[in-house]
């Protein structure tokens, strides 16, 4: 009894010695880590919009190159057409010039009566042949467009194709990374510890009774291996972001010293599992981000003991990188 007194004596002196400047310190990182949260969060909606755009123009291009090209179709068919009976009426015209000719020892009315029909022939001639340059001409600009548009529309597929292509290849490479870190944390399963794959990214999500002791920031020895062996596995990983979140229940923190409230405990356990992970796991400190989100965004129901205990939880949250997607959207 008296030896436990004593250790709770010692974390507690430990506790109040954090300083006032780290602890700020945390406080300023937990909140650049929601905007940077935030920002990630619109940013993927934004791609999601963007590549649902992307598609709707596409189909309208679609739509409108068939258009065109039924468009083209016809006009080429309506310009045969004229062709053929311009050319009937040379033949025509030929034969009443002949006529005339034929004629023109035959009476004066008879040729006039053949001279008006020439006449007539030869305008119907000329508006057939206005007609047929009219047609050409509407024929050119439709084939123009029509081969403009094909261009855009193969610009179109390619940049889907390309987008379609990216996301495949970060889900796969997602997918294997997850299936690693599973086999790799096999032997926590039913410690409290779950990997899950969903929104494009990996959750880590390991029970505070895994790492921590009741009330406490310091990581015990089975929740240190859990956290080295998933740092062997994704230190080497150079396209992601890691995301270290703090999560308690809603029962009060009755601890004193510098840790005041769950917020705070929140963010000293992430910032503890941060460390042993790039001290002790050789992680590269540039990708991983600490932060606290205390009571304030449970997972189970915090009114039964069994709720409380799945709500009391880091969560490691890797993200891959995107920029690639988003370059190609901008272009």
């Amino acid at each position: 009894m008296n030896r436990i007194l004593v250790a709770g004596i010692m974390i507690l002196m430990m506790a109040s010695c954090v300083p006032s400047k780290q602890y700020n310190d945390l406080k300023a990182s937990q909140e650049k880590c929601e905007a940077d949260r935030q920002e990630l969060t619109n940013n993927n909606r934004k791609l999601t919009a963007d590549n649902d755009e992307l598609k709707a123009d596409l189909e309208s291009i679609s739509k409108k190159y068939a258009e065109l090209k039924s468009d083209t179709i016809d006009l080429g068919r309506e310009m045969r057409i004229t062709r053929k009976k311009q050319k009937e009426l040379d033949q025509r015209n030929k034969e009443l010039l002949d006529r005339l000719n034929d004629a023109q020892t035959k009476g004066s009315e008879e040729n006039r009566k053949l001279v008006k029909y020439l006449r007539d022939t030869q305008e119907e001639l000329l508006a057939r042949e206005d007609r047929l340059r009219e047609l050409e001409k509407q024929l050119n600009t439709k084939e123009k467009r029509l081969n403009d548009l094909e261009g855009e529309l193969k610009d179109r597929e390619a940049r889907v194709q390309e987008l379609e292509s990216i996301i495949a290849e970060k889900d796969a490479a997602v997918r294997s990374l997850k299936d690693r870190i599973s086999k790799a944390l096999l032997g926590f399963k039913d410690k409290g510890l779950t990997v899950e794959q969903k929104n494009g990214k990996i959750y880590v999500s390991l029970e505070a009774q895994l790492l921590f002791p009741s009330g406490s920031t310091a990581v015990n020895a089975e929740g240190k291996q859990a956290l080295l062996d998933l740092a062997k596995v994704i230190k080497d990983e150079k396209d992601i972001t890691i995301l270290v979140e703090g999560h308690t229940d809603t029962d009060p923190f009755n601890g004193s010293g510098a840790i005041k409230d769950n917020w705070d405990l929140s963010v000293m356990r992430a910032t503890a599992v941060v460390k042993i992970m790039t001290s002790e796991g050789s992680m590269d400190q540039t990708m991983l981000t600490a932060a606290g989100r205390g009571e304030y965004m449970p997972i189970a129901p915090n009114n039964t003991a069994e709720g409380k205990a799945k709500n009391r939880r880091i969560e490691i949250i890797l993200t891959p990188n995107l920029d690639k997607l988003f370059e190609i959207i901008n272009e």
